[in-house]
């Protein structure tokens, strides 16, 4: 008998498999507009990812030279990594965009309130793609009001449940 051991693949809206989500993104900022963007990996770090070892919760997208960078994104090493390579976790990776996304994505970026935040990094065909959106952030009350509707839909569909 033989034991095969397989972690669940989550199928999210964007048709791969889900690798790190950011939440907090959500909570902190309004998404107008959302792209899809590779990104430039090493060989250890695509197994750490397939690992599930990411975390994107307080990374953030950098544009300068007119290419794209993600910054603060923590891929943790494994353990088994080979001994001539010295992993850094917190490295900047390049990310890849053809340059009319990349000419828009400039002139979005530097009107005043916008930034580029990754929502979500996950597989398409093999690759890693990361989602990135285009964001203005939220005072605290519009987090409020974002809370108190979230709130009433679910209420709402508690009452419509029940009767």
């Amino acid at each position: 008998m033989q034991l095969m051991t397989t972690k669940s693949k989550k199928k999210g809206a964007n048709g791969g498999s889900t690798i790190a989500l950011n939440k907090k993104a959500q909570h902190d900022y309004f998404i107008e507009e959302r792209y899809e963007a590779g990104v430039a990996l090493e060989g250890w770090e695509v197994k750490s990812m397939r690992e599930g070892r990411i975390q994107i919760k307080e990374s953030y997208v950098i544009v300068q030279n007119a290419e794209a960078f993600l910054v603060g994104c923590h891929i943790s090493p494994l353990l088994t990594a080979s001994a001539h390579t010295h992993p850094n976790p917190m490295r900047s990776r390049k990310l890849l965009l053809h340059r009319r996304e990349l000419t828009k994505l400039i002139g979005l970026v530097e009107r005043k309130g916008y930034t580029l935040v990754p929502t979500a990094m996950y597989w398409s065909k093999g690759r890693a793609k990361l989602e990135i959106g285009l964001a203005k952030g939220k005072k605290q009350h519009d987090k409020r009001t974002t809370e108190k509707d979230r709130d009433w839909q679910r209420d709402k569909q508690r009452i419509l449940k029940h009767g």
